[in-house]
């Protein structure tokens, strides 16, 4: 027996001197120092207690010593849980107490909010710090730099990562060694990467794109990185002249062509730019071309599923659609009601089946039952079609899910916020197009009669309660909310409405 995730990512980079990581303060470090690190991580978590399949909840900045604990826990046989840095305590406190996890990392600024919430759960507590500081790292500089790497099988779950509905709780979708390895192995062959790809990684790592695709790949092919905490476009600029590919979500790219800087010559030693977690626009990537001479790559992906599809590296990219089914990967187009399989063309929702395909959600059999069918096929929730030629086009989401900037919102988690507010009868939240983040939130609000919402108010309700990427960047009163005659809410009706309200004004 081995440990298949950890021996193929990480273990076969044992003892290589070759830059895995490039800072922006000019410092490298090599697969073989991150290596050490991960494992004095490790063996934290083994004296702390943890076992095989404990769970390890971590909201903390994006960093090397962030990376390394995911690197720690897949060699030491544990469930990674990462979560966005965005979430309020009240967010977290659901996901933290639903995987039961054994250890939480957290910022130390939220040390305090969440010590509460451990000891209700009887877990321990590190801390680690933007800078790398913080209990964990304190604690690890005195462990050794090795560690026995622990068996796993290949559907052994290696990572949580939380997805939530339009309505009920948010679902824990569990991701195997499988899952994980296959995709990774799969994409470092269609995408071309190999040693010498310098990737420019300025994605967040508690995201399926940032983590389970950015890095994954590049450790697979053996790469490196020019490590950002966060998306900056003049460290983007600075740094694509040493870079040879680069994966965003559609506002990295539509704010790099808003900067002069940004010239074919910059590009001329790229060779792969991949869009992914949000539809680009067709005109995005005629400008992009007609800037770069490059064609950027979209493909989709899933929380449950890691990558589906993607248009070729060798081949046409279409622009508007999200390419062909990952070798590896079946999928088809099937009528909502019936489950039956529609011909080529026809609008219906995205079923997929493959390695790559999760292994359920977390305490929810029924839930799993309802999305992940006997046969292996998962139900997206994404509405699509399929060409003539196999390309694949997402023309819309079921239960109305909103992805902003590589996001995922729900909808129906803003509208309870909205609902309770003073003044506030009921309301309705959209997704529109927004030419930065793909799609925004906006808030449709009914008044409660003689009564008018303090709107400031409002807005200060979801400040509180939301992750900043939720809240409604507009709010807008009406009379009544359109409904058909069966008492639904036409929320299509709204998006037609408010559709252009971040268009760009003509004159």
């Amino acid at each position: 027996m081995a440990n298949i995730l950890y021996d193929t990512l990480f273990g076969a980079h044992a003892g290589k001197s070759t830059p895995f990581l490039h800072l922006l303060d000019g410092k490298t470090i090599t697969h073989q120092d991150f290596l050490a690190t991960a494992a004095q991580v490790a063996n934290v978590f083994e004296n702390i207690g943890l076992k095989p399949g404990d769970r390890v909840a971590v909201q903390v900045e994006k960093s090397p010593e962030s990376l390394a604990i995911y690197a720690a826990c897949t060699q030491a046989g544990l469930v990674f849980l990462p979560l966005n840095t965005a979430y309020t305590v009240d967010e977290l406190t659901y996901f933290i107490e639903n995987s039961g996890a054994s250890l939480i990392v957290c910022d130390g600024r939220s040390e305090d909010k969440l010590a509460p919430v451990a000891k209700g759960l009887d877990a321990s507590l590190e801390t680690l710090n933007a800078d790398g500081t913080g209990s964990l790292m304190s604690k690890a500089s005195a462990m050794p730099s090795t560690y026995a790497t622990v068996d796993r099988e290949a559907d052994d779950l290696a990572a949580f990562l939380y997805t939530s509905g339009t309505t009920g709780r948010s679902k824990g979708a569990m991701l195997t060694q499988e899952n994980l390895l296959s995709n990774a192995l799969t994409l470092v062959k269609e995408w071309r990467f190999a040693s010498d790809d310098v990737l420019l990684h300025a994605l967040p790592i508690f995201h399926t794109h940032g983590l389970f695709v950015a890095t994954n790949v590049t450790l697979v092919a053996g790469g490196s990185m020019v490590f950002m905490a966060k998306f900056d476009q003049d460290a983007i600029i600075a740094n694509m002249p040493r870079a040879t590919t680069m994966m965003g979500v559609p506002t990295f790219y539509t704010r790099l062509l808003g900067d002069e800087r940004f010239t074919k010559d910059l590009t001329s030693g790229m060779r792969l730019f991949i869009s992914g977690s949000a539809p680009l626009l067709a005109e995005t990537h005629v400008q992009f071309e007609e800037r770069t001479g490059h064609r950027i790559l979209e493909r989709y992906g899933m929380t449950e599923t890691n990558m589906n599809t993607s248009n070729p590296y060798e081949g046409e990219r279409k622009a508007g659609t999200v390419g062909l089914p990952l070798p590896g990967v079946e999928l088809k187009i099937t009528d909502p009601s019936t489950g039956d399989t529609l011909p080529d063309g026809e609008v219906g929702q995205i079923e997929v089946r493959g390695a790559n395909v999760f292994k359920g959600y977390w305490q929810m059999p029924e839930k799993t039952a309802e999305e992940l069918r006997s046969d292996g096929f998962f139900i997206t929730g994404d509405l699509g079609t399929i060409d003539a030629d196999g390309y694949v086009s997402i023309v819309g989401r079921n239960k109305d899910l909103i992805i902003s900037g590589g996001y995922n919102i729900y909808p129906k988690e803003i509208e309870l916020v909205l609902d309770e507010q003073e003044g506030v009868l009921e309301s309705a939240v959209i997704g529109v197009p927004h030419p930065d983040f793909g799609e925004t939130v906006v808030g449709v609000i009914v008044a409660k009669s003689g009564g008018i919402p303090d709107l400031v108010d409002v807005t200060e309700a979801c400040n509180t309660s939301l992750a900043r990427f939720k809240h409604p960047r507009k709010l807008v009163m009406i009379d009544a909310l359109p409904r058909n005659t069966m008492g639904k809410v036409q929320k299509n009706i709204l998006r037609d409405t408010y559709g252009d309200l971040f268009s760009p004004k003509e004159g």
